[in-house]
This record gives C-alpha cells, sequence and structure tokens, in this order.
C-alpha cells in the first residue's frame, strides 16, 4: 500500500511539473507558494524578501547544543564555495565554484547522486575572475535550474534528469565579462547580472525569458537613458525626476563604455509592488582621477519594473566612488517601523560602512548609519542629498596618484561585502556577518585593454588601529540605526546568515566554524568545525518530519584569495593577502557540504 501511495505520489508531482511548465505564471505562482513552505528552501536567499528567514522551530536556543552533523558530501573542488545548496521536494540541488559542477541529490537515500551536470569551460575565463572563482548558487522554477556559468554563459537544466534545456551567452570572458552571481527568477523570466568591474565592464542587468532563453529586456548601469531603461521624468532619486542623461553628464566623454557598475550580487523582489531591487558596483577604473564627475550610476541601489526593466528609482550610495565601495549587497525587504510610523522598508547594508533604511515604494531615505564603528572615510550621510561628507584626510582623489592614502576604513572589500544578512520578524532585528578591515590605497594612471586588469591601484589591508580582530557577527536595529550586540570574530565573517523561528541565528567562520547565537543577546550556544573554511551561506529544510541545517565549507572567495589562489604577497589579491595570511594557521582548502540535526 505505502509503495502504491508513493507511486501516486510520484506521479502527482510529474503531472504537476508538467502542467507547470506550459504555464509560466502558474510557475511563479508555485515558486511564490514554495518559498512560503518552510520544509524547503527553494531561493538562495530563502524568499523574494531575500529575508534568510525560517519558521522552522524544533532546532531551539534550549537544544541546539544537542545539534551534530548527520551526513556530509564531498563536491570535489577546491576553490571558494559561495551560496548555499536548494531544496525543493525530496531534492538538494548542490553547486560549485568553477567548474561549475551542478548535482542533485536524494534526500530519501542519503544523498545518493541523482545527476550530475559539469559544463565544458575553457579555464581561461579563471584569470579573469576578479575575487576566486566563485559562485553564488543555482536557482530553481517552472522545473528547470538555472545556472551561471563562470564564462558567462547561462544555462536551464531540467530539475529531474539534468539534460540541458536552453544555453545563451550573457557576456564574452575576452572582455574580462564572467559570471559569479546567483539567478533568480521573477514570473516568467530569469534575472541575471554580470561581474567584471576589474575589467572596464559596462554592467547590466538583464531578463531573460524562463521558457527559452530569449532576451526580455536588458538595463545598464551606466550610459545613454535608452539603456539604462531611465524615464528622465518619471525615474526619481530621494523623489525628485533625474532627468536626461543623468548618467552621461557625469562621465568624462565615453568613458561609461568602460565604466563598470558591475552587477554580481543579490537580486530581491516585492510581488505586490512588482518591483526588483538590486545594486551596481564599482566605477571602473580604482583610480578616481581618471574618472572626474558622480560616475552615475555606479554604486546604485535600482528599483526597477519586473516586467518592463524600467527603473522607477535610484538611489547612488557612494558618489565617484574612491575605494571601490562596490553597492552590491543584499536589498533585504520588510515592513517595519520606523520612528513609529509603519513603513514598507528596504535596508541595505554597503560595502562602504553605512546601513540604509530606506522606502521601498518611493526610495526616501529614512536612516543611514554606520554599522561599524571602525568607519572613517566618511562622517555622516546628509539626509537631504542624501551623499556621505567625505573626510579629506581619506580622500584618494584629493590626495591623488602615487599617494599612499593610509588608515581608510573600512577596505575595499567594506564592512560588509557580498554575504548576505538575515532579517528576524521575531526580534524585528537584522543580522549582519561583517567586516572589521581598514587599508592604505594607492592609485596608479593605467590605461584600457579589453580583457585585461582594469583597476590602477595598490591595496593592503589590516585590522583597525589597536586592534586585533577582522570580524564581527552583529544584531542591528534598522528602525533606529544601531547595534544592539556585537560578537567578535577573529576573521571577517564571509558566511551567509540564518534566523529562525527557534530563536538561534547561525552563521559560519572563516576558519571553518558553524555557530549557533541566542537571537536576543548574541551569546553563543553552539559550534562546530567543518573541514575548510565557511564563506557559504546557512540554509535549513525539513525531511521525514526533521529540521536539518546545511552550509558549505571551502575557504576561498576575497578573503580567502591567498589560499584559493596560491597568493603570497601582502598586496596580492587586490589588498586581501597580507591581512588574511593567519588563516591558513587554521584551515585548508576542500569543498564540502555538511548538513546537521538533532540527535
Amino acid at each position: 500500500m505505502k509503495q502504491r501511495k508513493k507511486v501516486l505520489l510520484s506521479w502527482t508531482a510529474l503531472v504537476t511539473a508538467s502542467l507547470l511548465s506550459s504555464h509560466p505564471s502558474l510557475a511563479n505562482d508555485e515558486l511564490t507558494k514554495a518559498s512560503k513552505d518552510p520544509k524547503q528552501w527553494v531561493m538562495q536567499a530563502g524568499d523574494y524578501a531575500n529575508q534568510r528567514y525560517s519558521s522552522l522551530k524544533q532546532i531551539t536556543t534550549a537544544n541546539v547544543k544537542e545539534l551534530r552533523p548527520v551526513w556530509t558530501f564531498s563536491t570535489g573542488v577546491l576553490r571558494g564555495h559561495e551560496g548555499g545548496p536548494l531544496v525543493v521536494g525530496d531534492v538538494m540541488y548542490v553547486h560549485t565554484p568553477f567548474p561549475n559542477v551542478v548535482y542533485a541529490l536524494d534526500l530519501n537515500n542519503q544523498g545518493r547522486i541523482l545527476w550530475k551536470y559539469e559544463p565544458k569551460q575553457d579555464p581561461t575565463v579563471i584569470p579573469v575572475m576578479c575575487c576566486d572563482t566563485v559562485n553564488r548558487g543555482v536557482a530553481y522554477g517552472d522545473g528547470k535550474i538555472i545556472l551561471n556559468q563562470a564564462d558567462a554563459n547561462v544555462v536551464a537544466l531540467d530539475a529531474k534528469t539534468g539534460k540541458e534545456l536552453w544555453k545563451v551567452a550573457n557576456g564574452d570572458p575576452k572582455k574580462g565579462e564572467t559570471m559569479t552571481g546567483a539567478p533568480v527568477i521573477v514570473k516568467d523570466k530569469v534575472l541575471v547580472g554580470i561581474s567584471g568591474g576589474e575589467f572596464g565592464v559596462q554592467g547590466r542587468m538583464t531578463a531573460y525569458n524562463l521558457k527559452d532563453g530569449s532576451v526580455a529586456w536588458k538595463a545598464y548601469s551606466v550610459g545613454p537613458d535608452d539603456q539604462i531603461l531611465v524615464d528622465p521624468q518619471k525615474t526619481t532619486s530621494l523623489g525628485k525626476p533625474i532627468g536626461a542623461n543623468s548618467s552621461l553628464s557625469t562621465w568624462q566623454g565615453d568613458q561609461w563604455k568602460t565604466g563598470g557598475g558591475a552587477t554580481w550580487g543579490w537580486t530581491s523582489y516585492d510581488p505586490q509592488l512588482n518591483l526588483i531591487y538590486y545594486g551596481s558596483g564599482n566605477p571602473s577604473t580604482w583610480n578616481p582621477k581618471q574618472r572626474p564627475g558622480d560616475n552615475k550610476w555606479s554604486m546604485t541601489i535600482f528599483a526597477r519594473d519586473a516586467d518592463t526593466g524600467m527603473a522607477k528609482w535610484v538611489y547612488q550610495m557612494t558618489p565617484h566612488d574612491e575605494w571601490d565601495y562596490d553597492g552590491v549587497n543584499e536589498m533585504i525587504l520588510a515592513d517595519i517601523k520606523v520612528k513609529g510610523t509603519p513603513v514598507k522598508a528596504l535596508v541595505h547594508f554597503d560595502r562602504n560602512g553605512f546601513a540604509y533604511t530606506m522606502n521601498r515604494e518611493t526610495g526616501e531615505l529614512l536612516v543611514a548609519e554606520k554599522y561599524d564603528p571602525a568607519v572613517n572615510w566618511a562622517t555622516h550621510v546628509d539626509m537631504k542629498t542624501g551623499r556621505p561628507e567625505v573626510v579629506a584626510q581619506y580622500s584618494t582623489d584629493k590626495n591623488g596618484e602615487d599617494h599612499n592614502t593610509k588608515g581608510v576604513c573600512p577596505a575595499a572589500l567594506g564592512s560588509k561585502d557580498q554575504q548576505p544578512a538575515s532579517y528576524s520578524p521575531d526580534t524585528g532585528l537584522f543580522y549582519v556577518p561583517t567586516n572589521h578591515v581598514c587599508m592604505d590605497y594607492e592609485p596608479f594612471k593605467v590605461s584600457y585593454t579589453a580583457g585585461q586588469p582594469y583597476v590602477g591601484a595598490t591595496l593592503s589591508m589590516f585590522p583597525p588601529k589597536g586592534e586585533n580582530h577582522l570580524g564581527n557577527f552583529i544584531a542591528w536595529d534598522a528602525s533606529t540605526g544601531k547595534i544592539v550586540w556585537s560578537d567578535k570574530e577573529t576573521f571577517s565573517v564571509w558566511s551567509g546568515a540564518l534566523t529562525t523561528a527557534g530563536g538561534v541565528a547561525f552563521y559560519g567562520t572563516l576558519e571553518g566554524y558553524l555557530k549557533a547565537v541566542d537571537m536576543k543577546t548574541g551569546k553563543e550556544l553552539y559550534k562546530f568545525k567543518t573541514p575548510s573554511g565557511i564563506i557559504g551561506n546557512v540554509t535549513t529544510y525539513e525531511h521525514g518530519g526533521k529540521q536539518y541545517i546545511a552550509v558549505l565549507s571551502g575557504v576561498g572567495g576575497w578573503a580567502g584569495i591567498g589560499m584559493a589562489a596560491g597568493l603570497g604577497g601582502d598586496t596580492d589579491g587586490l589588498g586581501a593577502v597580507g591581512a588574511y595570511k593567519q588563516l591558513a594557521n587554521y584551515t585548508q582548502l576542500g569543498g564540502v557540504l555538511t548538513v546537521f540535526a538533532l540527535p
């Protein structure tokens, strides 16, 4: 009888999948519904709001100390493992950095491999990947798994078989265009960004039709109005129309064509407003003297119509960036009270060290405060103009080429890089993995050659003066812009956070520890050392009535680039190698998925 029931369920699932694949709008409804099922983890960020919160509560502050690893899976790849697995029904989908292998694992059979997809990629793409060969995960929808390959190909795979269904070229690695970000499926479209700000790419967000991979719309970060998909009168910044040529007028000549503004971070979506939100990265080059002006719309939060790509509002956080403070970190959508007033908020922890709370409907700036006490490059953000007040001592532009500007905080990798924070509706707080790192920054003249690094700066990184730790895990009140509590970490916390209804927040450390802390106090409740440093994002799911915690280990990424790429000079890895040299004393390379549960 049990066997017959299982066959019937499988047949029903097959019919459902078939129906969904022929009706993309139904598929989107199904994806939205699945994202609300805490037993599954169907999106990299957990849901469209990027909250990384789970209502599962079998694991609590009282029993989390009993957590144990119950099974593991080796990916067979040695570079940095960012992102995390997806859980769809009884199947877990695990990805790797280059060569971007995708595994489908059977949760009913001890993680047995159902299928494996390994793309054939030219290894010459590796040298044009700025900060390790990372990949932040696959997307699921409409019976498909979507993979962004390092070589800038976007691939749709059959979720049941791993068979390639379509493949499109989203960029050209010979120009330095690569892909590291996770795709996001919204309605009948796949949204993908591009990496390559250090190679002078023209950053963009592209929407492909989920059915066949054809282009639905493409929106650049910098350039002419028709390319960046803005309406000079209807698109606003802090409530005012941006006007004609809002980007072009802030670049010298044709510099916008190699202007950067890459889009390799995270994308969120508000179904009620039908708006997608994401950030653009640094302008090219890193030498600010060579590109006078605000360099719009690099370093910008975009709110775009999901169907057309047209921007409703924009906000540039770091005009004329002088420090490589990419604006690509996740936009977390949460309905919170700000100064006593309920707000449909967007909360963004920027690389520049300021945490922004905005009205996600209008783009109004509500809060902008430092979320790391070391931040010194600016005193504050002017709430009327939205511009940071830059401290002249730390202005690499004012100090000029071939001058080493010392002690700038944060370093180029930011007070937080791409490692996503989490929001708990239970506490109303945001849980943020941070970097506590400063730098010396010396710009120099550089010329553009397609496919060659277009950086033009030498950096070195180190802890803030008088301190010896490189990271903190913090709880943040986005309504007031204040740190509630802060836990010190020896190294940067490069892992994505997870919060749960059990009152527990989880994150990983660069030494390799999975840690669990009390969300109210920050008190450490549990830690377990996995085989390698953790730069992956912690996820949770339920299977067979039991709650599991899963995380990818595999040291690397920008913080671990010295180990991942075998670099030794203090200024190697765009300045990161010197700061993290001691990491090799704590962990070694190796991609492993570790799954935990209570006994």
